[in-house]
């Protein structure tokens, strides 16, 4: 238990009264602080202690989601970032948690998605995702969760396709050189990321979409990702489609308490200027709107309250209280 909460504690169990002054001291758990991820949090944290609500935040540097999750279990820090595929496989005890779920685990928000864009040439003649069969194809860059979310959505899909590995460098230059026909790549919000920006730039481009029934298949097998719509404008060109995705996020335990969690939703949803300069895909985005869609866990206690009187909606699934 760290030292702030353990003096609180005593201070109450002897009956002692606290300066005026006391402040709730929490730990937000981040990720590398060369990560503009890192800058968002350090941004949270100026709207939290900035709010004069009795409670002062400070930003951990970590090893991210996983390293977050385990650090909510051992009540190491507060809340942190987490992806919603990994708090679902949390929540679920599935995956790396073995049979054992995070009692408690609940969402705070989703400040920004992960569109898994499927990126062709568009002079490959590929024009759906069932065409990608026996084409040379990188399903993401070697290690990350792109790459191992893709062959579980190919095979959820019965897709299948001629997986080529490599790095984004690597990548990227196989298909300028048409050695490679595509690759998924994670979009930067709404938009397409640079790496595939800079694809473009020269190799005409297409992006895959998602039909109806591969959209419902997914929903209902795949409940670790959200189906996504994005609008036309991704890029110069690029027409509306669906993909899967992911959405980044912030999570807590049981252990942070549901006056916490609400007064710190509530500065997070009041802020139309701070969190938007600390990272470009989270300026002018309904942040409420954004969660209840890339959501894949119920919602903190203290979160739901604060949608509720807000006037949203907050289905079954991620409803605390059901």
């Amino acid at each position: 238990m760290k030292i702030a909460k353990f003096a609180l504690a005593s201070a109450l169990a002897f009956g002692l009264s606290l300066p005026a002054f006391a402040q709730e001291k929490l730990l937000i758990g981040s990720t590398s602080a060369s990560s503009s991820h890192y800058g968002y949090f350090v941004s949270v944290a100026k709207l939290v202690n900035d709010a004069d609500n009795g409670i002062e935040a400070s930003v951990v540097e970590t090893g991210a989601t996983m390293d977050n999750l385990r650090r909510i279990e051992r009540n190491q820090i507060d809340l942190g970032l987490v992806t919603t595929n990994v708090a679902q496989h949390a929540h679920a005890g599935a995956k790396g948690f073995d049979g054992k779920p995070m009692a408690g685990l609940g969402l705070l928000w989703v400040y920004t998605g992960a569109p898994q864009n499927v990126i062709v040439r568009e002079d490959s003649g590929i024009n759906s995702l069932a065409d990608l069969s026996g084409q040379r194809f990188n399903p993401g860059i070697k290690g990350s969760a792109t790459e191992s979310t893709t062959e579980a959505v190919f095979e959820a899909l019965d897709l299948t396709s001629d997986y080529v590995r490599g790095s984004t460098t690597d990548v990227v230059d196989m298909i300028k050189d048409n050695r490679v026909t595509g690759y998924v790549k994670s979009g930067a919000g709404l938009k397409l990321d640079s790496s595939t920006l800079d694809i473009a730039t020269f190799t005409p481009i297409k992006v895959l979409s998602l039909t109806d029934a591969q959209k419902q298949t997914l929903i209902e097998k795949m409940p670790d990702v959200s189906v996504v719509d994005i609008p036309e404008g991704a890029s110069n060109g690029i027409p509306a489609y669906s993909t899967w995705s992911f959405g980044v996020g912030v999570g807590a335990g049981a252990n942070l308490s549901e006056d916490a969690a609400y007064k710190i939703v509530e500065a997070v949803m009041a802020d139309t200027e701070v969190q938007g300069a600390a990272m470009a895909s989270v300026k002018g985005v309904n942040l409420a709107e954004l969660t209840l869609q890339y959501a894949t866990i119920p919602l903190h206690p203290g979160a739901a309250k604060w949608f509720r009187e807000n006037g949203y909606d907050i289905p079954a699934n991620l409803d605390p209280s059901k």
